[in-house]
């Protein structure tokens, strides 16, 4: 698919292209970034009923909503639980036993309170991130209810957005719809092949072009994308176990036919890790990568042909 192509390079850490004469296109701010859903012209009533899923989603899972579940769970410390809300709880679980305690969604208190990330961001001290707990296993829920110890948070931004995109994903499946793009941020799947820009994370350029090499493949990038952050002592990315930034990687580039909340959750779990430990654990799953480490050499899986063509690096970036 080809032609008409989303330059939201500043803004979004992927960009897709698409055949404007077929595709129907919109774009909406959701789950704190821009989320643009394409579509067969055929076939776009379906497009708003995907951003109404969307929403309900994020009535679900966010965090900053007041109206949300998890919102309603960082503040009174139990609530009643819908299916999303639920699942997602469930996922982030398992996230958290396959990644060693990497994927940590009880960071809350870090990133939410100390940090304040979403909001005026702040520096805390090192006193102040000993104190924070990120303690799982205060972390109780069921089908039905969920409770939380009084010093946690949650925070679901590690796999929120992968998630609506795996829900939007399943409804434009049971339409049996066969062509079309669902990109939030960082957080893609195309129902067929299409053509990927990743942003270089230093200027408004593109770093690498790729295309897919099969339908219904997902890719998910974790990184530091704001310069202003990357210039400082911290960015989004905090390391649970040693509740600071990390400083290994500068993006992590993934694509696979997995869940995009995988995709999602293991790009943030692997950005966190020690170097050895986070190819380790890509390595284990049935994924191609691309890494830009701190060093700013690029580092691709050893399966990369299996999902990608036509691969091209730009503005001579080392390998």
């Amino acid at each position: 698919m080809r032609l008409l192509t989303f330059k939201f390079l500043s803004l979004f850490f992927i960009s897709v292209t698409f055949l404007s004469a077929e595709m129907f296109s919109r774009t909406k701010v959701a789950m704190g970034t821009f989320v643009t859903i394409s579509l067969e012209k055929k076939h776009k009533k379906y497009i708003e009923n995907a951003f109404h899923l969307i929403e309900d989603i994020e009535l679900s899972l966010s965090s900053y909503n007041s109206q949300a579940i998890i919102y309603q769970l960082n503040k009174n410390k139990m609530v009643k639980l819908d299916a999303y809300a639920y699942e997602a709880l469930d996922l982030s679980k398992k996230y958290y036993c396959l990644s060693n305690r990497y994927f940590n969604i009880t960071i809350g208190a870090i990133t939410k309170d100390l940090y304040k990330f979403g909001k005026v961001e702040t520096i805390p001290s090192n006193v102040e991130l000993k104190k924070a707990s990120t303690n799982f296993g205060g972390l109780h829920f069921t089908t039905k209810v969920a409770t939380l110890d009084k010093a946690l948070k949650v925070d679901l931004g590690g796999m929120g957005k992968g998630f609506a995109v795996d829900k939007v994903h399943e409804y434009f499946q049971s339409k049996q719809l066969s062509k079309g793009i669902i990109a939030a941020s960082g957080d893609i799947r195309c129902l067929d092949e299409c053509d990927i820009d990743v942003a270089d994370p230093f200027s408004d350029d593109v770093l690498l072009s790729f295309k897919t090499l099969k339908a219904n493949v997902g890719i998910s990038t974790s990184g530091n994308y704001n310069r202003y952050v990357q210039s400082k002592k911290h960015n989004h990315l905090i390391n649970p176990k040693m509740k600071e930034s990390q400083k290994n990687f500068i993006s992590i580039t993934l694509i696979s036919e997995l869940p995009s909340s995988d995709l999602d959750a293991y790009a943030t779990a692997a950005s966190v890790m020690p170097i050895k430990k986070a190819y380790e654990f890509l390595n284990g799953h049935d994924l191609a990568y691309i890494i830009m480490q701190s060093d700013r050499k690029l580092r691709f899986s050893d399966n990369i042909s299996r999902y990608v063509k036509d691969l091209v690096i730009h503005n001579g970036i080392k390998k």
